[in-house]
């Protein structure tokens, strides 16, 4: 027998009663359409999918690689139309064909819909800094190139040519530092998500854990925290035992289909990484016998 997901109307009740911001995105249903035999509908979490609800501000997706938690998690972006922070918008990016075509087999319902927010791969967030680093080079080149251009010129005639490109050198230099890819990686990260940050906004997050050092994960945590002050809702799929365990967070487990609400303490990510730090020796001995 399948389990009943907690009822969103309920829920959404519960949470205005207690002064916390219902989640904006209520339900994840999938209609009755797609080809099981293919990917992405042959996965079996997304084959066997019905109703998730999403009854807490902050939702965790959870499971091995090929699970199918990112892949439900792009196809939720795809129908929720959010903007992507990467290399390419979500309709041109060639690698979500798929994903596409799982969104649109979605339905999502909503507590209050909102279009702001974002969705980001922590692949692509790599992708992202290097195209700002282009960007600020082409800048500071063409600023240069004025400056020659208007040697002869007067003062007023100079910062006039030069104005559209200082101002928008000043913006992304204000909104990101002076050079993304110039910082660590976790540092750029970090960086990232706080420029882009907006109250009242839906951030759907797959694996941001990637760049972050343990450190750099409890800061993640901490600006979470901040967001969701400002009526923020997270749905974040990841393996770190750390960002799961974010408090009363909801975490459905993909490693059984259907997905399942799983407490933090049973999941398997959380148990191996607690035996291994209680008992490292134990399991390189088993390595080294292999």
């Amino acid at each position: 027998m399948r389990s009943r997901p907690p009822s969103p109307e309920n829920t959404a009740e519960k949470a205005t009663a207690h002064g916390i911001n219902a989640p904006f995105l209520r339900t994840v249903a999938r209609r009755d359409t797609g080809d099981a035999t293919r990917f992405p509908f042959s996965v079996p979490v997304i084959r066997t999918l019905e109703t998730l609800a999403f009854s807490t501000p902050v939702t965790f997706f959870v499971g091995e690689n090929g699970s199918g938690k990112s892949t439900l998690l792009e196809g939720i972006a795809t129908a929720a139309r959010l903007p992507a922070v990467g290399s390419s918008d979500m309709d041109a990016d060639v690698t979500l064909a798929a994903q596409r075509e799982l969104g649109q087999a979605l339905r999502l319902t909503w507590t209050r819909k909102t279009s702001r927010g974002f969705f980001l791969r922590a692949e692509d967030f790599f992708g992202f800094a290097k195209r700002l680093s282009a960007m600020r080079s082409e800048f500071l080149e063409h600023i240069a190139q004025l400056e020659v251009e208007y040697a002869d010129r007067s003062a007023f005639a100079r910062a006039l040519a030069m104005g559209p490109a200082h101002a928008s050198l000043a913006d992304m230099e204000r909104r990101y530092g002076l050079d993304l890819d110039a910082n660590s990686h976790g540092q750029s990260f970090l960086r990232l998500f706080q420029s882009r940050f907006v109250p009242n906004g839906l951030y759907l997050l797959d694996e941001p854990e990637a760049p972050l050092s343990p450190q750099s994960q409890l800061a993640l945590m901490a600006m979470m925290q901040d967001m969701l002050a400002e009526g923020a809702q997270f749905v974040i799929a990841t393996h770190s035992p750390i960002l799961l365990a974010y408090p009363g967070a909801t975490i459905y487990s993909f490693d059984r289909a259907p997905a399942a609400v799983v407490p933090y303490d049973e999941l398997d990510h959380v148990v191996l990484t607690r035996e291994f730090l209680n008992a490292p020796e134990r399991y390189l001995r088993a390595l080294r016998q292999s």
